[in-house]
């Protein structure tokens, strides 16, 4: 990070990075989309992801999943470069990689059930009735009824759909998780529902939460901290009381513009200085 880059907290400094981002740069033909970013995410946090339409966000996210070609820069997950893993270092890290997809990106001739089995399938080497029992016990942990497990996608509401996506994330109990705009569809009370499960299911198992959104709610209700996307880099970093004093045009457009939250000064946190500015 160069000198411009504000030191983290000591509290920041103390918590393990899980994932960490140094220097990525990503272009398409002439078009360069990232540009040297770095980020840190640590264990055991939710943190939200936001920036402009078309900033590149979804590009980070495929790009740490493997999917996008990167020119420059690292990326390592718990401890591990993963340029310098080999074959099969690299499938026992995509085991612990849970990913839910914008429109949940289920496939529509196969029941809850068999979605939520495909990692296992693809993973693991295991007996039919003990799949069974394992998707059922996902599809329950993420508060979808008994019965959902063989229903077909087309039998869904919206947000059932993102539930059945969830649970197939879980299938192989990943360290951490991406959520690609988890709540875009669902009606505010589906979403807040959705938000209470993403927070009650970090706190049960220990998960990571690595949420690409653009859903104020969510920023203020789940998010520990909050990373900005801008200028093919990450602007600035921190948690919701931060994110509210800083005058980048784009981050007090979105956090204090016409339709953002209505917040009380008095309510803000003191810890305003655990932000980073890059």
């Amino acid at each position: 990070m160069d000198t411009a880059t504000a030191s983290h907290t000591l509290e920041d400094q103390d918590r393990e990075v899980i994932l960490a981002v140094r220097d990525v740069t990503v272009a398409f033909g002439d078009q360069v989309i990232l540009d040297r970013l770095s980020l840190d995410v640590y264990r055991g946090e939710i943190l939200g992801f936001v920036g402009a339409s078309g900033a590149g966000k979804s590009v980070l996210l495929r790009t740490v999943l493997g999917l996008n070609r990167k020119q420059g820069g690292s990326i390592n997950l718990f401890g591990v470069d993963t340029d310098k893993v080999t074959d099969a270092q690299r499938v026992q890290l995509d085991m612990r990689l849970g990913m839910l997809f914008q429109h949940g990106a289920l496939f529509s001739g196969l029941s809850v059930m068999e979605n939520v089995q495909v990692p296992m399938r693809e993973y693991l080497d295991l007996p039919k009735k003990l799949m069974d029992e394992l998707a059922r016990l996902k599809i329950e942990l993420v508060g979808l009824p008994a019965n959902a497990a063989n229903k077909f996608p087309s039998q869904l509401s919206g947000g059932m759909i993102k539930r059945a996506a969830l649970a197939r994330a879980l299938a192989l109990d990943p360290a951490i998780v991406f959520l690609d705009e988890p709540t875009s569809g669902l009606d505010p009370i589906g979403a807040a529902e959705f938000d209470e499960l993403v927070a009650k299911l970090r706190d049960t198992m220990g998960l990571t939460v690595y949420m690409v959104t653009h859903d104020l709610d969510s920023l203020f209700s789940v998010c520990d901290r909050v990373a900005v996307l801008g200028q093919k880099k990450v602007l600035v970093e921190g948690p919701i009381s931060y994110m509210l004093t800083v005058e980048e045009p784009w981050v007090k457009s979105y956090f204090r513009g016409k339709r953002a939250r209505q917040i009380d000064p008095a309510a803000l946190h003191n810890n305003v200085s655990a932000g980073a500015v890059r």
